[in-house]
């Protein structure tokens, strides 16, 4: 007989496990794994996007991936500040200042979230590294962080009067106490002495009150001038040195410009390098002019607010 196999005399028949991976459904290859830094990019997209949660997602993932990189912290942190959760914000500016303690958008972020908390003190601290380092490492964080600086400053100064002010407050009670409780006594001994009585008692003990109303309206209008100077107590911003951020003393211009106080320039330039620390523009000491006219200005506002020199 013939073979009456359908099949070429040079094939074998399928067998039944290979039918069923031909007729299986076909896997879709797996993507490339995305890294921590694509997911940083990601992230970044997002945030351009002003699409702040997903970004959230996307600088998580990367920190899943790896949890070393400050950048990611920092960058989430960010995206916590837009979105005002305050905590969260806190939080990762900690862990990327643990990592890098000289980042300086973890110093400065991290100073942002504690002017928001009143946390002036620390504030003012990691302003004041953000900035440094910002200058050490030639960054431009352009005026933000002398902006954010000068307001931490300024709200601790304003606690610092409102404590002072109740403290002022409280002294101007007990001391108007102690004069009517001077004159109740005053009036009561001249009562028990017995050596006056009448119209003659009557008179002295007006007297005794009269020289008590004078006495607290003497006090209450030494006060009111002390309270009139403490509510001029604030050093405008363009008194204070770009540097230091404190009251100028010895003022001087740069070519570019900028006063700075002479003392910090000087430091700067030695210390970090030569050049002007906000135009960027080279500069040496020899180049520092002194600023008459801020000295002028300086000097008279120092006349009229000679608590500046402490504050």
């Amino acid at each position: 007989m013939g073979n009456t196999s359908s099949f070429p005399a040079n094939a074998t028949a399928p067998t039944q496990a290979s039918e069923r991976e031909r007729m299986a459904p076909q896997k879709p290859p797996e993507p490339e794994k995305l890294t921590a830094k694509d997911y940083k990019e990601r992230g970044n997209r997002y945030y351009q996007a002003q699409r702040y949660e997903d970004a959230v997602t996307a600088y998580s993932t990367a920190i899943v991936r790896d949890n070393t990189e400050a950048t990611y912290f920092t960058n989430r942190a960010l995206c916590h500040l837009q979105l005002k959760h305050w905590e969260d914000a806190e939080s990762d500016c900690r862990r990327a200042l643990e990592l890098d303690s000289k980042n300086v958008k973890a110093n400065y972020l991290l100073g942002k979230v504690c002017t928001h908390f009143g946390y002036y003190d620390e504030a003012i601290k990691v302003l004041t590294r953000a900035n440094e380092y910002a200058l050490n490492q030639k960054i431009s964080f352009g005026d933000d962080i002398t902006l954010m600086l000068r307001q931490a400053r300024r709200e601790r100064f304003k606690i610092e009067e409102d404590k002072r002010l109740t403290q002022e407050i409280e002294l101007q009670s007990y001391l108007n106490r102690l004069v009517d409780d001077d004159v109740d006594k005053a009036v009561e001994n001249l009562e028990k002495s017995g050596n006056v009585s009448g119209e003659e008692l009557q008179q002295k003990q007006d007297q005794i009150r009269n020289q008590g109303y004078k006495n607290k309206e003497m006090l209450n209008n030494l006060f009111s001038q002390v309270d009139k100077r403490r509510q001029k107590r604030e050093i405008p911003d363009y008194l204070c040195g770009k540097i230091s951020f404190e009251l100028l003393k010895d003022p001087v211009i740069t070519p570019s410009g900028i006063t700075y106080d002479r003392s910090d320039i000087k430091e700067h330039l030695h210390r970090v390098g030569h050049f002007d620390p906000i135009t960027r523009i080279p500069l040496t000491v020899d180049q520092l002019i002194p600023n008459l006219a801020m000295k002028e200005v300086l000097d008279i506002f120092i006349s009229e607010n000679e608590w500046a020199l402490d504050a």
